[in-house]
């Protein structure tokens, strides 16, 4: 099992990020909220992994801090919860987030996450309730993490961010609405995708 990886982030494209390990390039699945952490140079990063092994495929999660990673797994235990939405969850709102919500029983804050209805929102309130209780209190961002620069406006940025949104299961309209509503001069591709779905909620 893979548990952590260090090296320099060559590639990124939400929710996909490449990662040179001396020499050698993983490729990772994050949520946004590890892509909102990782600095804009090349400086080293360090990412929590959890390897998931199926049929087709042997698929390379990574998270900023091992809480972000334990709640993924957490999540991966409900029935009706894949890769795909568990990091959707983790993109559309912070692990603080979503402890409040799961406490106050919030069945329309998670519908409002693409791939989820409102079963599957129920089956996570009841079932995450004590799971979040055994995982302890939500971890702050990790130290020393320096938060990326903002890079020039560009289409192109937007365009990124159009893509890492279905990628990260909304349907194209959807995903075009709320970008629509952004101004996207001067922010890079990942806050572009934060002020989306801070707005989208």
């Amino acid at each position: 099992m893979i548990g952590l990886l260090r090296g320099r982030v060559v590639h990124r494209q939400p929710p996909f990020l490449l990662l040179d390990v001396n020499g050698v390039g993983y490729e990772i699945e994050a949520p946004m909220s590890t892509f909102y952490v990782l600095p804009a140079d090349d400086s080293p990063v360090t990412l929590h992994t959890h390897l998931a092994i199926r049929d087709d495929a042997h698929i390379l999660y990574g998270f900023a801090s091992t809480h972000d990673r334990g709640l993924f797994r957490e999540l991966l235990k409900v029935s009706g919860v894949g890769g795909k939405v568990a990091l959707a969850i983790l993109s559309g709102m912070s692990a603080d987030e979503f402890s409040l919500t799961i406490q106050a029983g919030d069945v329309a804050a998670l519908t409002r996450l693409p791939g989820i209805g409102k079963k599957t929102a129920e089956r996570l309130i009841v079932e995450m309730r004590d799971r979040l209780e055994k995982l302890g209190s939500v971890a702050p961002a990790p130290a020393g993490t320096a938060v990326g620069t903002p890079a020039a406006a560009s289409t192109s940025a937007m365009d990124d961010a159009l893509s890492a949104l279905q990628a990260l299961g909304y349907k194209p309209a959807e995903a075009q609405r709320m970008l629509r509503g952004v101004d996207g001069e001067g922010l890079s591709t990942e806050e572009i995708i934060k002020a989306a779905l801070q707005g989208g909620r």
